[in-house]
């Protein structure tokens, strides 16, 4: 089989380039009602479009339209962006960082805060503080508590950590300190040790053709840039006939995706229409970038007339300037609908936030496992000496979680401080609250004086339907 080839882009060239003509960015609170207009010119590259999309994701500013155009070498866009309540930028200290951002676009690796979980930031030289561990696999009722007790056994801190499901399939990061040596794992043995341990727990007794891997990063990384690349590689999108009978997704959710190619004007267009969410922009521009797809001109905006539906069109070829073959068309529906979907989450959403230490991720996890629950997705941070932790629920099948199930574990724990948080479709950034109220759903996670003890705020619970 022909190895696949793409054009190189010489990256001291791409430096002059910017350096010649720097990006100008331009943001304007006059022109729009309901929404900061951020404009930004640059020379172009490949990529550069995931560049923007990606930093003003990383600030935590919903883009509720955009206006892209890439054709030859200059790179023209508009982005219409709020807060995550609807609202206009007017902070002078946020528009100086989003102007900033924008005019430095430098990778998370040398910039001053480095991301390793989705919406939340840690200290510089993130990488060089951390031992980051990627790994991939096939899903399971109590996988995420395995992999926490390896961590525990191993005597490892567990900083942020970023869990996935889609398909079946499982793709998790996590950030990991020696807790001897407060810092990286440098042991060699041990690091074997680690990868060896949580490889066999990721494969399991799995015996299909796509095996589990477990990987050490080696340079710093956007942590939901490498989820959606390791589901990717891991080719989540493939669906057998039973699996998609099994989908909980209904008809009327699900996103709808067109490619249509034309040879003379020498683009393929893809249409996607699908519930809007935060980072829903993000998601698709990662995915087709990640596919060695360029895209000359994109449109993304809402239909509100009809509900939160979110439409985008991208006119793309590939790196070599071909359009689509037939086959390819249908490979990047299934690509996209599959990175629509991964961030998506229905179950029993759970907040904790509490004291951090070595093992609560390995305790919390286990009383999931011990009471028949399933995590679906987890997004597990640190503030401080805070641990703050989201983690969505289902049964071992994928169904939401009963009544009589969360009325037996009731029944079983003592009270534990809880407060409701409205439905979301989609896998929050957000930290959990920090607020108490008394719930009947309060004890739903404490297998023990001795586990709860130090904690200094509780549970919030939530259904997603």
């Amino acid at each position: 089989m022909r190895a696949a080839s793409w054009p190189y882009f010489d990256p001291d060239y791409e430096s002059l380039s910017l350096r010649i003509n720097p990006p100008r960015v331009v943001i304007d609170n006059d022109s729009h009602a309901d929404a900061t207009l951020v404009k930004v010119n640059s020379a172009n590259k490949h990529g550069i479009l995931l560049e923007v999309v990606q930093e003003l994701t990383d600030l935590d500013l919903s883009i509720s339209k955009a206006y892209i155009a890439s054709d030859g070498g200059w790179f023209m866009d508009v982005f219409h962006v709020t807060d995550q309540q609807g609202n206009k930028i007017w902070e002078a200290d946020v528009l100086d960082n989003i102007h900033k951002a924008l005019v430095t676009r430098k990778s998370k690796v040398s910039a001053e805060l480095s991301r390793c979980a989705a919406g939340k930031f840690m200290g510089a030289g993130s990488i060089a503080e951390h031992t980051v561990i990627e790994l991939t696999g096939t899903e399971r009722p109590g996988l995420l508590s395995e992999i926490f007790a390896v961590l525990t056994e191993m005597n490892c801190r567990v900083h942020a950590s970023e869990f996935w499901t889609h398909n079946r399939r499982v793709a998790c990061m996590v950030y990991i300190t020696d807790e001897d040596t407060s810092g990286p794992i440098q042991n060699v043995k041990k690091l074997v040790a680690i990868k060896e341990k949580l490889h066999l727990v990721m494969q399991g007794d799995n015996d299909e053709t796509r095996v589990a891997r477990t990987n050490v990063a080696e340079g710093a990384t956007h942590t939901e840039r490498r989820l959606h690349q390791l589901m990717l590689a891991d080719k989540d999108y493939e669906d057998s006939e039973q699996l998609e009978r099994s989908k909980p997704v209904a008809a009327k959710d699900k996103p709808t995706i067109t490619v249509q190619t034309s040879r003379e004007r020498g683009y393929s267009v893809i249409n996607v229409r699908c519930i809007d969410r935060p980072k829903l922009l993000f998601d698709t521009v990662c995915t087709l970038t990640d596919m060695q797809y360029v895209v000359f001109h994109a449109t993304a905006t809402l239909e509100p007339a009809s509900g939160p539906w979110a439409v985008q069109e991208f006119h793309i070829r590939q790196m070599d300037g071909q359009v689509l073959s037939p086959d390819a068309e249908e490979q990047v529906k299934k690509c996209l609908e599959a990175a629509i979907e991964r961030r998506s989450s229905k179950g029993l959403r759970l907040e904790l936030c509490t004291g951090d230490r070595v093992g609560l991720l390995s305790d919390v996890t286990r009383i999931f496992r011990e009471n028949g629950l399933s995590v679906t997705s987890a997004d597990v941070s640190t503030h401080g000496d805070k641990a703050m932790d989201v983690f969505y629920v289902a049964d071992p099948s994928g169904n939401p979680v009963d009544k009589k199930t969360v009325e037996t574990i009731t029944r079983n724990y003592p009270i534990l401080g809880v407060k409701e948080t409205s439905s979301s479709t989609s896998k929050s950034s957000k930290s959990p609250s920090t607020e108490q109220v008394s719930s009947p759903l309060s004890n739903f996670l404490k297998s023990s004086e001795r586990f709860f003890q130090g904690i200094t705020s509780g549970w919030k619970t939530s259904t997603v339907a």
